[in-house]
């Protein structure tokens, strides 16, 4: 004697309830895939198209009473700007910090700049620039 199958046929009743979780998670993971891929994309363009001045400290020059920082500055022609620098002292506390301007045509300046401290800075760190 044959035993009867209790399985309906293969494809004759449609998908079975595993498959149809499995195209649903597909396509689930696709649309977080594309949202994730334009965010970073939109991240990224700001990051890079909207960051319109950008320096380096180059060297800087330590004294008494304020610190000489020869800055680097790249910015868009029509962008004007600030950068902020500040010194720390030998034990790590701030002696000075301030906004240095950043205005005109040119795309590549090399300025050198006197930051003021309230005591002797042992450091030169730029801070950020910003548009504006």
């Amino acid at each position: 004697m044959t035993t009867a199958s209790t399985r309906p046929p293969e494809g004759r009743y449609g998908r079975t309830s595993d498959e149809r979780a499995d195209r649903t998670l597909k396509v689930v993971g696709a649309v977080l895939a594309a949202a994730l891929l334009g965010l970073v994309g939109w991240f990224g363009y700001h990051y890079v198209a909207k960051n319109e001045i950008s320096a380096e400290v180059i060297s800087f020059e330590p004294g008494e009473k304020s610190v000489q920082v020869h800055l680097e500055v790249r910015k868009d022609a029509d962008a004007d700007g600030y950068c902020t620098v500040r010194s720390q002292a030998e034990d790590g506390a701030e002696v000075g910090r301030a906004d240095f301007r950043f205005d005109g045509d040119a795309t590549r300046i090399d300025k050198v700049v006197t930051l003021r401290t309230t005591a002797p800075g042992t450091t030169a760190e730029l801070l950020g620039c910003h548009a504006g």
